[in-house]
């Protein structure tokens, strides 16, 4: 059985990665309609439409012009997600998505770090790297 350490993964915006991440995270949902009818024992459903989005932290890096620069508000990114790295036959997780959220903080006795969230616009595609 395959385990990975969370240090193996990485973050691209398109063909660049995104420098200094500490963490990332990915939701996907599917919506649900209800086809229950007259005369059902029990709730019936099929599956609608789906969405994903996301966040990720870093320590923030200024000179990062082309990754955590690329991120702006309401922007739209293609972002990769690699959860086990971006060699031959690893998986990743790629879509376009909105920078929904960003926050900064830093306090006396720490590092500066800047927190992305993202949601998906269309589908997310579950890729293994050749």
């Amino acid at each position: 059985m395959a385990n990975h350490a969370g240090s193996e993964g990485a973050v691209y915006i398109g063909a660049n990665q995104v420098a200094e991440v500490r963490n990332w995270s990915l939701e996907q949902s599917a919506d649900t309609i209800d086809d229950t009818v007259l005369g059902d024992t029990a709730k019936t459903h099929k599956a609608g439409l789906t969405e994903w989005s996301g966040s990720m932290d870093c320590f923030w890096d200024e000179t990062d012009t082309n990754g955590q620069g690329a991120m702006t508000i309401g922007a739209s990114v293609t972002l990769n997600l690699y959860p086990e790295g971006n060699v031959a036959a690893d998986i990743y997780y790629t879509g376009t998505a909105t920078i929904t959220g960003i926050s900064r903080e830093g306090s006396h006795d720490g590092m500066v770090e800047a927190s992305y969230s993202f949601q998906g616009s269309g589908a997310l595609t579950e890729s293994t790297m050749t």
